[in-house]
């Protein structure tokens, strides 16, 4: 498998070629998805913003997300995923987002969501899809882990768009 470095390149050829712009709505990788992808030179020609919202409130300040959904669902959840995904597309002059939302750990855990719990969202050509996937290892390793998956996932969604 890349490394994210590796993989970001990949999508920002493919954005490029595409002419589409990307945003990315980040809580539990707290900006390690931008940085990947603000290491490339020349990425500002299809990187257009980030959203590091790692409280409840910035999701609804800068997501549109209302509080009602995150406590219906909460904010380690598919939907909350993608609600993050559609907000910062609603917010952005983008036409492709990925967001992340997790327990990254060591702390954190509710029945049902261990540490390493991650939910993601892509939104490509108008269309919301959701994962959610549980990481092992300690915090760094599942951060790590979920920048990949989140920008290998998008390699493949934009590729086949």
């Amino acid at each position: 498998m890349l490394n994210a470095i590796e993989l970001a390149t990949e999508v920002g050829a493919t954005l490029k070629s595409k002419k589409l712009l990307l945003s990315i709505a980040e809580s539990c990788t707290g900006g390690g998805i931008c940085q990947a992808i603000t290491e490339i030179a020349g990425s500002s020609e299809w990187f257009d913003c980030g959203f590091i919202t790692y409280s409840n409130s910035s999701k609804s300040e800068l997501l549109d997300i209302s509080a009602a959904l995150i406590a219906q669902h909460g904010a380690v959840s598919e939907e909350i995923a993608a609600a993050m995904a559609e907000g910062a597309i609603a917010n952005s002059e983008t036409h492709i987002s990925l967001s992340t939302t997790g327990i990254a750990g060591p702390g954190g855990a509710v029945p049902g969501k261990p540490v390493g719990t991650v939910c993601f969202a892509w939104q490509v050509g108008g269309v919301t899809h959701t994962e959610r996937k549980v990481f092992s290892g300690d915090r760094h390793a599942v951060r790590e882990q979920t920048i990949v998956h989140a920008l290998d996932r998008l390699l493949r969604y934009v590729k086949e768009i």
